[in-house]
């Protein structure tokens, strides 16, 4: 059995920067963190983000923490977006469980931001990345982009589907490291080769470091980020 994170009932906990003064339809970034971590991991992104000014400033941001404790399944004292198997599979039912918890996030900002948001571009890191992508693919049309730094695109059910179906009009940029010994290079290519083969708007970046998010991605991202808007 894994722990849930109950700090707040169903809804997750989250952090955030940029938000004080937020308007009706102002942009929002929401990052999500990889295995093992927590929400306060990629905070750090904030200044790197805001320096295009493609989502406004400041830069509203807000990082959730995952659904499940890792220290189950072994992924050490932080939180998991879900139960990895192997290659590009993991179980399902803990990644369907976290997508529905992100839809409750996101539904509520609104009310917990006072004012409801505009363009929304979802991403994150390795897990966080991953999960990402499957919700942005499998509920079309709720976000502007979407950010895949070092994660793969999952197999299952929904996304396969939602795959074959022709998803609407998405852009994605995916960074990856071509030495990267958790999220193989080549598991990425096979999810960039199945993107492309339904249509979406892929930016790549590759790098020759490990798991890991480099400079020259952060600005390659801005660069992207101010084609969005």
């Amino acid at each position: 059995m894994s722990e849930h994170n109950e700090a707040s009932g169903t809804d997750l906990v989250f952090e955030s920067r940029g938000l004080d003064g937020f308007t009706e339809g102002q942009p929002l970034v929401m990052l999500l963190h990889g295995r093992g971590s927590n929400e306060r991991d990629l905070l750090g992104l904030h200044p790197y983000l805001e320096k295009s000014g493609a989502m406004g400033s400041p830069l509203a941001l807000i990082t959730p923490r995952a659904t499940f404790s890792g220290q189950a399944w072994g992924y050490g004292p932080g939180w998991a977006w879900y139960r990895y198997i192997a290659e590009d599979r993991v179980e399902v039912d803990t990644l369907e469980e976290s997508l529905v918890a992100l839809d409750r996030l996101i539904d509520r900002l609104p009310e917990l931001l006072g004012a409801t948001p505009g363009p929304l571009l979802l991403g994150g890191f390795s897990q966080g990345g991953t999960t990402a992508l499957a919700w942005a693919l499998t509920r079309p049309g709720r976000v502007r982009g979407v950010i895949n730094l070092s994660g793969f695109l999952v197999r299952a059910p929904s996304v396969d589907q939602a795959l074959d179906s022709g998803p609407d009009a998405l852009d994605v940029f995916w960074g990856h490291g071509q030495a990267d010994p958790a999220i193989p290079f080549q598991l990425g290519e096979k999810g960039r080769g199945r993107l492309r083969e339904v249509g979406v708007a892929l930016e790549v970046f590759d790098h020759p470091s490990g798991h890991t998010i480099t400079p020259g991605e952060l600005t390659a991202l801005s660069r992207w980020m101010e084609t969005l808007v």
